[in-house]
């Protein structure tokens, strides 16, 4: 497998497979989004959900502490450095806009086929069963 990950990666897909088969699109189906894997292993990812509510210029910076969160939940925001493990890449998260995730490592099985990058997580048990999420970018550097 190629551990070539280096690149600008366009946000393609967040789906989330059921054990039953069905899947669900937690950012939608028109989400956007970029992930960067630099040579020097490092990487910032972004993917806010289309149509978001923005806040008025005028207050666009005085956002409570208070409201933030919910401003930003329906999006993700992350970057730190990562290392390819044979078919696995390991995030090292510094900051993250999820504080529970900043200083964390997430492992990510990950295929590489005809241009598409395709990042699993492991299955996570919820409320309704268990979920594997998978997030598929395409190469837009080629």
């Amino acid at each position: 497998m190629s551990d070539d990950l280096s690149g600008v990666w366009k946000f393609a897909a967040w789906r989330r497979i059921a054990e039953d088969g069905s899947v669900s699109h937690p950012l939608g189906e028109d989400a956007h989004g970029q992930l960067v894997y630099t040579p020097a292993a490092r990487w910032p990812c972004r993917s806010p959900r289309p149509g978001a509510r923005r806040s008025r210029p005028a207050i666009r910076w005085a956002v409570t502490c208070r409201r933030a969160p919910t401003r930003t939940r329906p999006a993700l925001a992350y970057f730190g450095r990562y290392e390819v493990r044979g078919d696995t890449v390991v995030h090292s998260i510094d900051v993250s806009l999820f504080p529970n995730w900043t200083g964390a490592e997430q492992a990510r099985p990950f295929t590489l086929a005809g241009g598409e990058l395709t990042l699993r997580t492991p299955p996570q048990q919820t409320a309704t069963g268990t979920v594997v999420n998978e997030l598929a970018w395409i190469r837009e550097d080629d």
